[in-house]
């Protein structure tokens, strides 16, 4: 990394607040939907975990 590269590489301050707020906000609306599918997996597994197995299974050198 040459010195110029170096004296781009910086940290964000403080302006970027408003932006940061949001995006986490965003993410814990993707960790909603992430823990609804798992609930999902879940339930199918508690329901029928043999054939979910099965599924994934390999077959004579498949």
């Amino acid at each position: 990394m040459t010195s110029q590269d170096a004296q781009q590489i910086r940290t964000s301050g403080g302006e970027g607040d408003t932006e940061s707020e949001a995006t986490g906000a965003v993410g814990q609306v993707q960790a909603t939907g992430v823990d609804a599918i798992l609930d999902e997996i879940d339930s199918v597994l508690e329901a029928n975990a043999a054939a979910f197995v099965q599924g994934f299974v390999q077959k004579g050198g498949q």
